[in-house]
C-alpha cells in the first residue's frame, strides 16, 4: 500500500491528464531543456557574435545616418538593429532550433490553448531560422539617399515579419503544470534558471545595441 501510494505522488493532481498528455509534457520539457542548456552555455560565443555586429558597423558605415529624422522610419531601422543582432547568433546555431523545432512542433495536448500556444512558438522559432541577417549598412544608405523619405524595401519587409517572431530561447507556459510529474517539475525550475541567465545576458546586450545606434547615428 505505502509503495502504491509513494508512486502516485509522482503524478500530477489534474484529473484531466491522460496518458498522452503526460507523453507529450516529458517531451517537450525535455526538449526545450536542451534546448536552453544549449544556448546559455554558448552565451560567451553570442556576446562574441553581437561584438561582431558593432564591429562591422563602425568599419563599413560609421555615421551612416548622421542627420536622420526620429520617426518611424527610423524606428523600423532600430528593429532592423535589433534583428541584425538576434539573426546573426541565430545563424551560427542553426542546428539547435531545428532540432527543437522538429521535436516540439507536433505535440499535442488536451488542452487546446496549450497545443495552441506551443505550436505558435515553434513556428516563431522556425520563422526565425529561415530570416536572413540584413544588410544593415546599406540599408540604412539607401535611407539616405532617399532623403529619408523612403525605407529601402529589404527593412520594410524584414522588420515587421522579424519583430512579429522575435522569441527567447525556452518557453514554460503555466498550463503545462497541470500536467507535470515530480521529475517534470524539477527539470522545468532547472529550465527557468537558466532562462533567468540568457534574459540578463539579453539585458546587457542592450548595450551593445545602443552602441550600434550611435555608431550609425540613428535615432531609435
Amino acid at each position: 500500500m505505502l509503495a502504491t501510494l509513494a508512486g502516485l505522488a509522482v503524478w500530477p493532481a489534474s484529473a484531466a491528464a491522460n496518458a498522452a498528455d503526460l507523453a507529450a509534457t516529458q517531451s517537450y520539457l525535455q526538449a526545450n531543456y536542451a534546448f536552453v542548456r544549449y544556448f546559455t552555455s554558448h552565451i560567451p560565443a553570442a556576446k562574441a557574435e553581437l561584438a561582431s555586429v558593432l564591429a562591422g558597423v563602425r568599419r563599413e558605415c560609421p555615421n551612416a545616418a548622421a542627420g536622420s529624422p526620429q520617426e518611424v522610419d527610423s524606428e523600423q531601422l532600430s528593429n532592423e538593429v535589433i534583428g541584425a543582432m538576434v539573426t546573426t547568433v541565430i545563424q551560427h546555431n542553426l542546428p539547435p532550433i531545428r532540432t527543437a523545432v522538429r521535436a516540439t512542433a507536433h505535440l499535442r495536448w488536451s488542452n487546446g490553448a496549450l497545443t495552441r500556444s506551443i505550436q505558435a512558438y515553434a513556428a516563431k522559432g522556425r520563422v526565425l531560422s529561415s530570416l536572413a541577417v540584413p544588410h544593415l549598412c546599406a540599408d540604412v544608405k539607401a535611407w539616405v539617399a532617399s532623403r529619408f523619405e523612403t525605407l529601402p524595401a529589404s527593412t520594410a519587409s524584414f522588420a515587421p515579419r522579424f519583430m512579429s517572431v522575435w522569441v527567447a530561447p525556452g518557453f514554460l507556459p503555466a498550463a503545462l503544470s497541470a500536467y507535470e510529474t515530480a521529475a517534470d517539475r524539477s527539470l522545468a525550475h532547472r529550465t527557468a534558471q537558466l532562462e533567468e541567465q540568457w534574459t540578463e545576458f539579453e539585458a546587457f546586450e542592450v548595450e551593445t545595441w545602443g552602441k550600434i545606434m550611435n555608431a550609425l547615428v540613428l535615432q531609435p
